[in-house]
């Protein structure tokens, strides 16, 4: 089983140009759609999180049982959805600003367990800044890490949520050593600060950057890195496209039974460069269609 831990909420993707454009709502949140990829992988998932009662909270909860994701752990309330107004640019790229007081995903509280047989953990985006649900995520985080579950961390920056910078930047650091994979673009990189091979010193066994339609790069404790191309597509958008990578890498390695540092240690040159080439694959698909609408495994063939 992996866990997928964070916030889902609605996306109202605009149907044309200009600010007062129509607004179609959309399944999303970083970590959902993070599930909802896994679920269609083919991976056993569960998801770890609150939703609301409302009509878009059971929408939400629909759309990742149709995929195949175990929701029998999602907490529940009685507060509104969260909403993200999303604004594409001309090449594809997506802004978001966001309505989160007072929503349902952020009054998240710490499960007492773990899902029998979970081998991994993965983190991310909004639900790692709203508080008080973001100290409770840092928790299970920290409890994963320290039971040995192998924990995949995508920080997914929303800038215009983070009211201090450094605050968020020096707890990122402090997560670092309950991490076993990190993953970001390299917006978020220049962001966030640092380079991979000090993140990598904090702590995780692996880091993969994300550079667009121009591929990835895993760098890992020996010292190696493993970079490869983008899968060249028609973008419509980049909604989902980093959430599927995250998905994408986590179904791959469970599929190697390597969701552990010694599994990461042990892919070598060849196991990483066709790792890296699915994530590719699943991401390119996701972006040739409008939404977060990421692959099946029919869709992408083995990792």
């Amino acid at each position: 089983m992996i866990v997928v831990a964070g916030e889902a909420l609605i996306d109202l993707v605009p149907r044309g140009a200009g600010a007062l454009a129509d607004l179609k709502p959309a399944l999303g949140g970083g970590p959902y759609n993070t599930a909802v990829a896994l679920g269609r992988l083919g991976s056993p998932t569960a998801f770890c999180s609150r939703t609301s009662h409302d009509a878009f909270g059971q929408a939400l909860l629909d759309g990742l049982r149709r995929a195949g994701v175990d929701v029998s752990g999602v907490q529940r309330g009685g507060e509104p959805t969260t909403l993200a107004v999303a604004t594409v640019g001309t090449d594809g790229s997506a802004a978001y600003s966001f309505y989160v007081d007072g929503t349902a995903d952020r009054l998240f509280s710490t499960p007492a367990a773990l899902p029998a047989g979970t081998r991994a953990v993965s983190f991310g985006t909004c639900s790692l800044v709203l508080e008080p649900g973001a100290s409770a995520y840092e928790e299970l985080m920290r409890s994963a890490a320290a039971q040995g579950v192998f924990t995949a961390l995508d920080p997914n920056i929303r800038a215009g949520l983070i009211p201090d910078a450094d605050a968020y930047r020096a707890r990122f650091r402090g997560w670092l050593p309950s991490v076993s994979l990190l993953k970001l673009s390299e917006e978020d990189a220049r962001w966030l600060g640092g380079t991979p091979r000090e993140w990598l010193a904090a702590g995780p066994s692996a880091v993969v950057i994300t550079h667009g339609g121009d591929g990835l790069t895993a760098y890992t404790r020996d010292g190696a890195e493993h970079s490869v191309p983008g899968e060249k597509v028609d973008v419509v958008d980049t909604i989902g496209a980093g959430d599927t990578v995250n998905a994408a890498l986590l179904h791959g390695l469970a599929a190697r039974d390597a969701l552990s540092p010694e599994g990461l240690a042990g892919l070598g040159a060849e196991g990483w460069t066709r790792l890296l080439r699915f994530a590719a694959r699943a991401a390119a698909v996701t972006c040739s269609r409008a939404g977060a609408e990421p692959p099946y495994a029919s869709e992408v063939g083995e990792p």
